[in-house]
């Protein structure tokens, strides 16, 4: 018995599957949005500066093999600010649902040479850590602004404290939609 339930089940699954198919439309693509149309991002000071690291704030490398970890000092910090702007644009044919929450914020520290990154070689990696202080995660309406403050500690390779940091910003608004902005910030020599 149980095995022509589920046969019948089966079928009637099997006829209803292509009208449900049939049903889903294709997203159009004028239906897109542009990021950039929305939100308007700045970072200051451009560029950031950075100094020797002297509050102690350490990394861990690992040596494996039975030999001990390596506790490290980070060589340099620096701290800048990111300020972004919710645009009319984002009222428009109600483009998005407000509130609009700012829902995490990562970065990504890459050595590099006059704006330029230069990989590491060898297998030398970066090293990075970072805390972030906010003016609130939330964008009421249109035409409201966050700040989002960064210190981030770091060590490369090559030595020097020249880089470039890549900070992506992800929003989700009230209807559930998500979107991300990524902020390059250059670190002067």
């Amino acid at each position: 018995m149980t095995c022509i339930r589920r046969t019948v089940a089966l079928a009637m699954f099997a006829l209803k599957a292509p009208l449900l198919v049939a049903c889903q439309s294709p997203t159009e693509t004028d239906e897109s949005i542009e990021v950039d149309d929305l939100l308007e991002v700045s970072v200051t000071p451009d560029p950031a500066v950075a100094g020797e690291s002297t509050d102690g704030k350490t990394y861990r490398v690992v040596r494996g093999n039975n030999q001990p970890d390596d506790i490290l000092a980070f060589d340099w910090k620096t701290q800048f600010t990111i300020t972004a702007k919710m645009l009319d644009a984002a009222d428009d044919d109600d483009a998005l649902e407000f509130p609009v929450d700012l829902t995490s914020a990562t970065v990504q520290v890459q050595q590099a040479t006059g704006g330029i990154v230069t990989s590491p070689t060898g297998g030398d990696t970066e090293h990075y850590d970072y805390v972030a202080q906010a003016s609130s995660n939330r964008f009421a309406a249109v035409n409201s602004s966050i700040s989002l403050t960064m210190d981030v500690w770091y060590d490369l390779p090559s030595l020097r404290k020249e880089a470039l940091i890549t900070v992506t910003l992800s929003f989700k608004d009230d209807d559930g939609m998500t979107f991300s902005k990524t902020v390059t910030v250059k670190v002067a020599p």
